[in-house]
């Protein structure tokens, strides 16, 4: 039976990123073998396998590798997520692909994430991937980052050699906007600073792995200050005890909503105040992001799927022409006759791609302006035109309200996604 904290604690969603056989899974492995956050059946079926492919030790990529093509090849290549948590947190991992060819994988698993695990093979240093899943995690906002220095095994756990791959990551960390890096020196195989403090590496007086993740503030990184409520559902029961009532369903994206607060129904402009907020069928007073809440009015006022409530003097913005940073996840290229769809909060509208103004070299970062051909996993920035106004903000103020998904209207497939500049 779990305590009754258990529910109170906080969560912390993370991805981690990397190049092949940097050792994400096994790290990841340790994680949990380590936090005792694995079944005695899975542990049986891991140190089976292991001993199958003539191992002296368990093989903790195993525990996330899930699928059989990745068991066979050793790889990962569809995001895994993986939930663990200990008595001061929660966690969600997605544990993401490090071949070039799956950079939409990661963006799929980093954008829910409040921090990155970037892992760099001590042997090898910083190398492409290492720059492209750093500069994917900026593009994303994710606000902090966890360099894990993995393999110090292989390196004699030298000292020197983990400087060395610091003052090579900030210099290329220099061009990013991320406010906060962290440095980890680590055996992932050996366990060294993943759970327990290291003997091997004592020169490192900071904190492992897991004390990082367990403590490390996240609470600040939520926008609570533009109030965001997109409608999702109206309420009508039409039934005798609830015969007049009328309530919207959604989830707070950003802000704090309270009742007797002024708002501002978008796109109609019309103003009234919150007359109740209910949470799992109990009136509350107040309600911020995540929470799933139903709001009601003062006033009777016609709301619709993909309105939205905000404050008077904090608006979002209504527009059909959207500044958007994409990045291409269809497996064909990008086609200027085609009709896709958009999908931002609860709206779902049909769209044009007016204009590609340039792709991203993520290697480099540099701009790519004759070069105009949109192929999978491309990181581009377009122009957009929507069939009605979308009520947006930019990404890097709210990623809620700042980020769209595109789909292909003849397919249904997920082709894109991305952040409105």
């Amino acid at each position: 039976m779990k305590d009754k904290n258990y529910l109170d604690r906080d969560l912390l969603r993370f991805t981690t990123a990397g190049s092949v056989d940097d050792g994400k899974s096994t790290l990841i492995g340790r994680l949990l073998y380590d936090s005792k956050s694995i079944f005695e059946d899975q542990l049986a079926s891991v140190e089976a396998t292991s001993k199958k492919k003539g191992l002296s030790h368990i093989d903790f990529s195993l525990l996330t590798d899930g699928l059989k093509d990745e068991r066979e090849q050793g790889i990962t290549i569809d995001v895994a997520y993986r939930y663990f948590s200990t008595p001061k947190r929660k966690f969600i991992i997605a544990d993401t692909p490090g071949h070039i060819q799956y950079t939409r994988n990661m963006i799929t698993g980093a954008s829910t994430a409040n921090l990155a695990l970037i892992l760099i093979d001590a042997r090898k240093g910083v190398i492409e991937q290492t720059k492209r899943h750093s500069f994917i995690a900026s593009l994303l906002q994710i606000k902090h980052i966890v360099v894990c220095v993995n393999k110090m095994d292989l390196v004699e756990y030298s000292q020197s050699r983990f400087d060395e791959i610091v003052d090579e990551y900030e210099d290329f960390a220099a061009k990013l906007e991320v406010e906060d890096i962290r440095f980890i020196p680590i055996s992932a195989l050996h366990g060294d600073n993943v759970v327990d403090r290291s003997k091997n590496l004592n020169w490192y007086q900071g904190s492992t792995l897991l004390h990082t993740l367990e403590n490390i503030h996240i609470g600040s990184d939520r926008n609570m200050k533009d109030c965001r409520f997109p409608v999702q559902t109206v309420i009508r029961p039409h039934s005798d005890e609830y015969h007049d009532f009328r309530g919207y369903a959604g989830r707070v994206e950003s802000g704090i909503f309270k009742v007797g607060d002024e708002v501002t129904i978008l796109p109609s402009g019309f103003n009234s105040k919150i007359a109740k907020i209910i949470d799992n069928e109990k009136e509350v007073q107040s309600c911020f992001p995540p929470m799933s809440v139903v709001v009601t009015l003062e006033d009777d006022i016609d709301l619709s799927r993909g309105d939205m409530i905000v404050r008077p003097n904090n608006q979002a913005r209504a527009s059909q022409d959207i500044d958007f940073m994409m990045c291409w996840m269809g497996n064909e290229a990008f086609d200027p006759q085609k009709k896709y769809t958009v999908l931002h909060t609860t709206n779902k509208v049909r769209c044009v791609i007016r204009e590609v103004l340039y792709k991203v070299d993520i290697n480099t970062l540099h701009r790519q302006e004759e070069d105009k051909l949109i192929a999978m996993n491309d990181i581009a920035r377009v122009k957009i035109r929507t069939t009605k106004p979308l009520l947006i903000d930019s990404y890097t103020q709210n990623r809620a309200t700042g980020s769209l998904i595109l789909v292909d209207e003849a397919t249904n497939n997920t082709v894109a996604a991305g952040m409105i500049i």
